[in-house]
């Protein structure tokens, strides 16, 4: 039966996951993109950015023309199923999610295109509305035009963008540029994930964690390139460990970690300490086990870590003013994560 308008809906419960923790787990990811990151002859523009190290996005050099500034194209998707349950909340959240590869890249967004998949008949389309009015709104926060995009009918809902966006080919933020010796800066606090799976279990809400996720990582990518800074990532799905293990490994780095300097969410701990751990978090900590040295690190801590994030802030190899230090790179050694 259709739901009304007058219907109280919680879009989590129409959802398998929630936000970033319904990504395919990354060593199944990698798995099957094995072999598939190889040159492909006749593409035309210079591919700066591709499959190889499992960056934030795509980035392609764009020709010089009639003493134009040199420019590179980034381009990136990314949509999710719900993580909260207002709509034009979770419009938001997904919207900022998809622009912070961009702005993970160094680049600013420029136009985005709406992926939208819905239950038409099961949940109103003014619920589908107001996603999309959320995305619109973060969107033009960002400067960002929406031309558009494409809809399916689908059992599940599911929102995000395709975006594309400009930067300077020489001042990129790759996760491949990290050095031995460099600081590791973080731009937002930890635990979304938990918090996000307590709203689900429970309906509380955590404007803490709201407003965490709608939060623009631009401000935070324009620091680090002031600060000159070259290497950086977002925090999502993958959890801390998992980016920063990626990000060690593509800069053949070893990636020490201060836990106790890690910034994390009001309630965070608490809702670790009542289960509320989602199955994609616990995937990120045994795919990252093996490469990590946890030395005393606690169980709840290394789930926090591990904690599968939605719109997380960056994770940067450098100072960033405002953001606290969370440790530094060292030449690689027998792991690409030492935890302290």
């Amino acid at each position: 039966m259709t739901l009304t308008r007058e219907t109280p809906v919680r879009l989590t419960q129409y959802a398998h996951g929630g936000g970033c923790a319904c990504k395919i787990p990354p060593g199944e990811l990698e798995d099957v993109l094995g072999g598939l990151a190889g040159p492909r002859p006749g593409t035309g523009l210079p591919l700066l950015v591709g499959l190889a190290t499992g960056d934030d996005a795509a980035v392609v050099a764009l020709p010089a023309a009639g003493g134009a500034p040199a420019q590179a194209m980034v381009s990136t998707a990314d949509f999710f199923t719900p993580v909260v349950d207002d709509p034009y909340d979770w419009g938001r959240i997904a919207a900022a999610n998809a622009l912070s590869d961009v702005y993970a890249m160094g680049g600013r967004p420029v136009l985005a295109v709406n992926l939208l998949a819905w239950p038409r008949d099961v949940l109103p389309f003014d619920l589908a509305r107001e996603v999309l009015r959320g995305g619109l709104d973060i969107a033009a926060e960002a400067g960002c035009h929406v031309g558009g995009g494409h809809s399916v009918d689908d059992p599940e809902p599911k929102y995000g963008m395709a975006v594309t966006g400009l930067a300077h080919p020489d001042r990129l933020l790759r996760n491949d540029a990290g050095r031995p010796g460099l600081p590791l800066s973080l731009t937002k606090p930890l635990g979304l994930g938990v918090l996000n799976n307590r709203h689900k279990a429970t309906g509380e809400r955590f404007a803490q964690a709201v407003a965490t996720m709608v939060e623009l990582n631009r401000d935070a990518s324009a620091a680090a390139l002031a600060a000159g800074a070259v290497c950086a990532t977002d925090v999502t799905g993958f959890g801390l460990l998992g980016h920063l293990h990626k990000l060690a490994r593509a800069s053949g780095v070893t990636a020490v970690v201060d836990t106790a300097a890690v910034p994390l969410l009001d309630g965070a701990r608490e809702a670790v300490r009542d289960g509320y751990v989602s199955g994609g978090t616990r995937r990120n900590l045994d795919w990252v086990a093996p490469t990590t040295d946890f030395g005393t690190t606690d169980t709840d801590t290394r789930l926090l870590l591990a904690d599968a994030q939605t719109s997380g802030g960056l994770l940067v190899a450098g100072e960033v003013p405002g953001a606290p230090v969370i440790g530094h790179l060292v030449p690689r050694g027998a792991h690409t994560v030492v935890l302290r």
